[in-house]
């Protein structure tokens, strides 16, 4: 579950060739196509960061810079892992996973991924759209019929209390992929609906299937299709899954995603023989300014993450190692396929990728923290994306892809440029500071001096 501020959305792009000629756009076009299918292989390491078109003195800016957060005790520790053309730049790991046992931080710790999960969550459900298994524009209901009676909130009375009206129609798939369904989340309180989400403890669910009886007993926020809002979409994503397979959506996700990309460590908890290795927690003491071990999380206790989960939140529920979201991350900017194994084809990866926010939902979402998005920024299904990147003021490729995590993890994916980027700390609310996102994009990209290579 993604920071809960204001500040919603992760940081954006860049390095727009929109004024290149037309051939030179060819050409370059041609040049990341051969790359692309010379290259479907894991993350191995570069013989230089010159190699791949980095400054090495620039890029110590952001080794300087990450270190720097970590000695101001902004955050304990933290991992960031670069990489372009399939090949790993820079893998810098930085003070404790622990301030209690002072132990380091480590390239196989396991951290907390929370939202993170929700693009895994995406290419899961999408394995089964390429099976024919369900269409973009089905109504929800055909896979959940607890959510027939569904009614939507048309006003909010001065004392709280909700005014409803029916549904005008259901839910798409397409929405529930794109935050545009009008479900709440809870994760705060501002609205009666997250109040009733917090009330009836949805997330808090016994299973998913209970999960799912909790949210057909509340409102959507506003009619299908009609804004935006974070929600509790990709959970109900989870339990479509789940319904569709027959199997449990961790069972799903180890055996079509996490075993033949070797993501290995990524899992709804950590076994005993791991549970050294998982980051402790951290949240900001605003009273003493300093951090400290969290105790909850959105109103209820921290779960431990040592035992399988009553949920597993396809929302919020993974732990996971920086390379293991990082390969997970190549299979994206690969088009679907790592070390020769296809997870989805190249179209299923530039559909997730493609804008489906309308104008009229953009003007409508104002207020719901969302502000970031524009007609340079949307999402798509599950991740947030840069349409124009010039546009939207920052230095990263057209088309860049990205989501972050409760615990200020992030990542993102540039196609422009074939490049990721995976950023792991454990602290609630983010580095208490600036956006490490946008921080990390700046120094990233001020750094890539010859995009060509």
């Amino acid at each position: 579950m993604l920071r809960i501020t204001k500040r919603l959305a992760v940081g954006l792009a860049a390095v727009s060739l929109a004024l290149a000629p037309a051939s030179v756009g060819h050409a370059q076009s041609a040049k990341r196509a051969t790359a692309a299918s010379a290259k479907a292989t894991g993350l191995s390491m570069a013989s230089s960061p010159e190699a791949l078109g980095f400054d090495s003195a620039r890029l110590a800016k952001l080794d300087a810079y990450m270190a720097g957060v970590v000695a101001q005790g902004r955050v304990p520790g933290m991992t960031t892992l670069l990489a372009r053309h399939g090949k790993i730049v820079s893998y810098k790991t930085y003070g404790k996973k622990s301030l209690a046992t002072g132990a380091p931080m480590t390239e196989d710790t396991i951290f907390r991924i929370y939202s993170m999960t929700k693009p895994i969550t995406g290419v899961a459900l999408m394995i089964l759209f390429e099976e024919g298994r369900w269409r973009l524009d089905d109504p929800v209901t055909r896979y959940i019929p607890e959510f027939k009676t569904l009614r939507v909130v048309k006003a909010v009375n001065p004392d709280g209390t909700m005014v409803l009206e029916d549904m005008k129609r259901p839910p798409t798939m397409r929405e529930i992929m794109s935050h545009t369904a009008g479900f709440g989340y809870g994760l705060q309180d501002e609205h009666p609906v997250d109040k009733l989400y917090r009330e009836k403890q949805v997330l808090g669910a016994s299973g998913l299937k209970d999960m799912i009886d909790r949210t057909a007993q509340i409102p959507l926020v506003f009619q299908p299709g009609t804004s935006w809002r974070y929600s509790s979409s990709v959970d109900i994503q989870g339990y479509i899954v789940e319904r569709l397979t027959g199997e449990t959506l961790g069972q799903f996700m180890a055996e079509r995603i996490f075993k033949p990309l070797k993501m290995n460590d990524t899992a709804f908890y950590v076994p005993a023989d791991k549970a050294g290795r998982l980051a402790a927690l951290y949240v900001a003491n605003r009273e003493t300014g300093r951090i400290e071990e969290a105790k909850s999380i959105f109103g209820n206790d921290a779960p431990t993450y040592l035992s399988p989960p009553n949920m597993e939140s396809g929302g919020g529920g993974l732990v996971g190692t920086t390379m293991d979201y990082a390969r997970f991350a190549q299979m994206i900017a690969n088009k679907g396929v790592l070390d020769g194994v296809r997870i989805l084809s190249p179209a299923s990866v530039e559909l997730m990728g493609t804008n489906v926010i309308s104008k009229d939902a953009l003007v409508a979402s104002n207020g719901n923290g969302v502000s970031r998005f524009n007609e340079a920024v949307g999402f798509g299904l599950d991740f947030m994306v840069v349409k124009n990147a010039r546009e939207a003021g920052t230095l990263e490729g057209d088309g860049t892809i990205s989501w972050g995590g409760a615990a200020g993890t992030w990542f993102w994916v540039d196609p422009e440029n074939d490049l990721i980027f995976v950023g792991m700390i454990q602290r609630l609310g983010g580095s208490g500071g600036d956006d490490l996102g946008a921080m990390s994009r700046t120094l990233v990209y001020q750094a890539l001096v010859d995009p060509s290579k």
